[in-house]
């Protein structure tokens, strides 16, 4: 062989080899991303909406979960309530139109929180399958043109919240922690059959206050799980667990790994001030609320208080716990005397001890064993987000919470960059996501804004999607593709 045609060939294998990563990197496989960065690629259009940098709109039944964009397919999960059939549907990425549809009609249906939809989990796909996962029936893994090649039934799933959690493909196996008062697991499947490879069972106790929605992400070879009380690393070839760490949260959040340390939001639902409204006194409730003065109060007269309350978001549906009646009037006589009041909120006051303060974590990936309070760098304390995940770009982390609050902090020294206002408001449910150098934060009510974070963090447009979001987008090569509670979209054009 001539020496130029030998160099020709090895250009040309390396340029299908570029290509090949490009493509692979240009996918967005899971929830939020590649290993759940929420990081997308491409020049995202700011200002985009119904009829603006719209490529295309299709309506689909609703659904929480979060597109699954691999190759020219998008994936998501739907919920049709007329006949309770569970979908999975493909749709063509550059037209929005339908490929395949795949249906499972289940005679029971999860239940969860008022917000919450029976396809509520993301799929996750590569080049050969996708994988959908229903609280209702199990796993379902299909090729992409909509044949089955196995699916897993699994018992109906039982918690107070719904279980949102969302399966990830990684080489030749499938990952998914399922956390529910009928079974509490993380399990590892075989992708081109289903058959158990590991499972390991979890023995903290579940209770309703369990969110268990976290979606796993990998380190090498090793898996990461934020589950109900702590964070773990185990062995992605057999489950054996590698560190564990404690702390206060309901495993909602995905975690997020930056350099050396993976990057935890952890909340619970007393985890700082701003969730413990204080308690009035019995003399100011009187002033206030005592309308026939006779210096008591009746059951008529007492106001709503709360042990536990968003102080945003207040238009979701149990947003809080109030303090009931009874918990109040101890003695049953149907009137609250100073002294009574005051042995009632001494006992609130001890049940909210009980919780311990959450907060943004860092754990050295390097841990092996128990990893201690001393190991575990506690960030931030507050302005914690409930449901969204923390986004992490150039060694800074990023939380979008509940009232649409921004806060940026820096991994390095643990300072708080900055606190703002996104223009969002309501419950988030969505987690952020990054591309071009701007922060994109999602409001339940459809309100996306699109905030520039250099040289300074500033809202550069709030865009109405006209439709309630729930689930996180997938961005893909300068594209933002928008799942509502009754369509999906495509947004692409003008970034500037």
């Amino acid at each position: 062989m001539r020496p130029f045609q030998f160099f020709r060939m090895m250009n040309c294998a390396l340029v299908i080899a570029v290509c090949q990563v490009q493509i692979v990197c240009a996918d967005w496989p899971q929830f939020r991303g590649r290993n759940s960065d929420g990081i997308g690629r491409g020049s995202v259009p700011i200002v985009f909406g119904p009829g603006s940098n719209e490529q295309w709109r299709v309506p689909i039944p609703p659904g929480h979960g979060s597109p699954c964009v691999v190759g020219d397919r998008i994936c998501v999960t739907a919920y049709r309530e007329q006949d309770r059939s569970l979908l999975v549907i493909c749709l063509d990425r550059d037209t929005g139109r339908e490929l395949w549809t795949r249906e499972r009609i289940v005679d029971s249906l999860e239940k969860g929180h008022p917000s919450f939809n029976p396809a509520s989990s993301s799929p996750s796909g590569d080049s050969e399958c996708v994988v959908a996962y229903f609280g209702s029936y199990g796993l379902l893994c299909f090729d992409w043109e909509g044949e089955l090649q196995w699916e897993k039934k699994m018992p109906l799933a039982k918690s107070f919240g719904g279980n949102a959690a969302s399966p990830i493909l990684t080489d030749d196996s499938l990952i998914l922690y399922r956390g529910n008062y009928v079974d509490h697991y993380l399990i590892c499947l075989e992708k081109k059959t289903g058959k158990t490879q590991w499972r390991v069972p979890h023995d903290e106790k579940f209770t309703g206050e369990m969110a268990c929605t976290a979606c796993p992400i990998v380190n090498e070879d090793q898996v990461i799980c934020h589950t109900a009380r702590g964070i773990q690393s185990y062995k992605l070839a057999d489950g054996e667990l590698v560190w564990s760490a404690k702390c206060a949260t309901t495993a909602t959040s995905t975690p997020v790994i930056s350099g050396e340390q993976v990057i935890v939001a952890a909340w619970n639902k007393l985890g700082e001030p701003d969730l413990r409204p204080p308690f009035p006194t019995h003399e100011s409730m009187v002033s206030k609320h005592d309308t026939n003065s006779d210096g008591l109060i009746e059951r008529k007269e007492f106001p709503k208080l709360w042990i536990f309350h968003r102080p945003q978001g207040i238009e979701a549906a149990m947003n809080g716990a109030p303090v009931s009646w009874r918990h109040a009037d101890q003695d049953g006589n149907g009137f609250l005397t100073q002294q009574e009041w005051s042995k009632a909120v001494e006992g609130f006051e001890k049940f909210r001890d009980g919780y311990e303060t959450h907060g943004l974590i860092s754990i050295p990936l390097s841990s092996r064993g128990f990893v201690g309070a001393d190991e575990v760098r506690t960030l931030i304390s507050d302005g914690i987000p409930e449901v969204p995940s923390p986004i992490v770009d150039d060694g800074l982390a990023y939380l979008v919470k509940n009232g649409g609050v921004l806060t940026c902090i820096d991994l390095a020294t643990g300072e708080r960059r900055y606190r703002m206002r996104t223009r969002g408001s309501g419950t988030h449910y969505a987690s952020p996501l990054i591309a071009n150098g701007h922060l994109y934060s999602f409001a339940g009510n459809g309100r996306v804004s699109v905030i520039r974070l250099y040289p300074e963090a500033e809202v550069v447009s709030v865009n109405e999607m006209g439709d309630g979001v729930y689930a996180t987008p997938a961005i893909v090569d300068g594209t933002i593709y928008i799942r509502t509670h009754n369509a999906i979209a495509a947004y692409s054009g003008d970034a500037l």
